[in-house]
């Protein structure tokens, strides 16, 4: 069964759901001459992660329409950990938007930093490249409402 006839079967997918999350150990060649991560790595880790959250909403390809309000807070250092998180927020008609956040995770603290976050907006497409429907948002839980309300908060 393909992801997207297993979506159509199933209820409105949810923001918990959307949510991804991917680790990536900031090497030497990711980090610039100050032995911090490279901006132009995260936003691609980023962007990478808030593709797969619309792949998994979508229940099929997407193309990125926009990456907005992208910021950054704090580094990352060689050898940190970066944590970068994405889900889906809000829908139209063929396209959806994710919040997208990377964060300094300290694995000997157990704590993790914000380091950036951005607004990304993705389009559904058939196999053409053409858009397509995206299914309806549904928010089921506390904390589903929360992340909701993040994304809209990081808006303002």
């Amino acid at each position: 069964t393909s992801i997207t006839s297993s979506l159509e079967s199933t209820c409105m997918p949810t923001v918990q759901e959307s949510k991804v999350e991917a680790r990536h150990l900031v090497l030497p060649e990711d980090a610039s001459p100050i032995e911090t991560a490279h901006g132009s790595n995260v936003l691609k880790w980023m962007e990478r992660a808030g593709t797969m959250s619309a792949m998994h909403f979508c229940g099929g390809d997407v193309v990125t329409a926009g990456f907005d309000s992208g910021r950054f807070h704090n580094p990352i250092p060689q050898g940190g950990i970066a944590l970068v998180d994405a889900y889906v927020y809000e829908v139209g008609e063929t396209s959806v938007t994710q919040r997208v956040r990377c964060f300094h995770e300290n694995h000997e603290a157990g704590d993790r930093t914000l380091t950036s976050d951005a607004k990304m907006v993705s389009v559904a497409v058939d196999e053409d490249g053409d858009p397509v429907s995206v299914p309806e948002l549904q928010v089921e839980t506390d904390a589903g409402q929360r992340l909701l309300d993040e994304a809209r908060n990081a808006e303002r």
